[in-house]
């Protein structure tokens, strides 16, 4: 049994799909993209509707960051999880569609966003399966989806786009990769730009280079939390108390992050016009080349792509029912 659709405020009755209150307008049937009007959408741009499978951390922050940067309204945003009190939190506080159905959401809206386990992912492309059309762009951010796995299990010629992106997403600072299936239309392209830049920036890149992203912005974050601890370690080490020393070091990176993106400038350029001679900061640059920071850091990325190709090369396409 599914429930009816929850908005806005929670529902606490339950009843048979085929009793479920008609979706929105903007939640038609899908149909081609079309250029979009109103005073938020630019020159030639597409208006859409968004369906999440799967409402959990990373879905939520896109779907928040959609709504928040404009580039899709919360009436033409659906989602679909099993977890009650995670619908009910999407509907209430953002104003999307939520389903218990997961067909609801395929069949309300033009462009899908795999946001589950891993795990899952064999049993929601079987869903998809006999609902995907060609009017339907499938983006898929769960790891391990390979292009090959989705196009192999979905009907031919869907749409498919792989996503690696990274736990800044959650506030609004993401840094993702993206890699276009056979089949996408160069505008699609454009789109997966449109969705991500909301929670940060995206980048094209070819499917095999998705690895090496995993293992540079995907893993990444965990590098840079493993610095700021250190750094206010070293704080705490030399007399600040800790509260202090943790604050200063998160700013510290924010602020050397930004003056890289802004001033466009290598690192290395930055960090020499920071380390004076004779000075603190070569002394303490000094220290680092003696504990291997470069190294370290280096093989913690290739290290860690090594593992994502590992993981993809071990999720093998099963046989497509429809196709036997």
């Amino acid at each position: 049994m599914s429930e009816a659709p929850t908005r806005q405020a929670p529902s606490s009755s339950t009843a048979s799909s085929t009793n479920a209150s008609p979706p929105h307008p903007q939640h038609a049937k899908p149909g081609p993209l079309r250029p979009a009007g109103g005073a938020k959408s630019g020159e030639g741009e597409k208006k859409f509707t968004v369906g999440f499978i799967g409402g959990g951390m990373m879905a939520s922050a896109l779907i928040r960051g959609l709504v928040k940067a404009g580039v899709v309204p919360n009436f033409a945003i659906s989602v679909s999880d099993p977890y009650k009190p995670m619908r009910d939190k999407l509907a209430a506080e953002v104003g999307v569609i939520a389903y218990d159905d997961n067909i609801q959401v395929i069949e309300h809206a033009q462009v899908i966003v795999l946001a589950v386990k891993p795990d899952i992912i064999p049993q929601v492309l079987r869903e998809l399966s006999q609902r995907v059309t060609r009017h339907h762009l499938i983006i898929s951010i769960a790891a391990g989806a390979t292009l090959q796995l989705m196009e192999h299990q979905l009907p031919d010629q869907t749409r498919v786009v792989r996503v690696m992106p990274n736990t800044p997403c959650l506030v609004g600072e993401c840094a993702a990769a993206f890699a276009l299936g056979g089949s996408c239309l160069p505008e699609d392209a454009v789109l997966v730009k449109r969705i991500f830049s909301a929670v940060g920036a995206a980048f094209e890149v070819k499917e095999k280079d998705l690895n090496a992203v995993t293992g540079l912005s995907g893993s990444g974050p965990a590098y840079v939390f493993m610095m700021i601890e250190a750094m206010a370690d070293g704080g705490v080490r030399a007399g600040l108390p800790r509260s202090v020393a943790m604050q200063l070091a998160a700013q510290t990176v924010k602020g050397a992050a930004t003056m890289v993106q802004v001033t466009g400038e290598h690192p290395g350029v930055l960090k020499d016009q920071v380390a004076s001679p004779g000075g603190t900061t070569i002394t303490g640059i000094e220290a680092l080349e003696k504990g291997g920071l470069r190294s370290t850091v280096i093989g913690a990325v290739v290290a860690a792509a090594e593992r994502s190709k590992q993981l993809a090369e071990s999720s093998k396409p099963t046989p497509n029912p429809r196709q036997s």
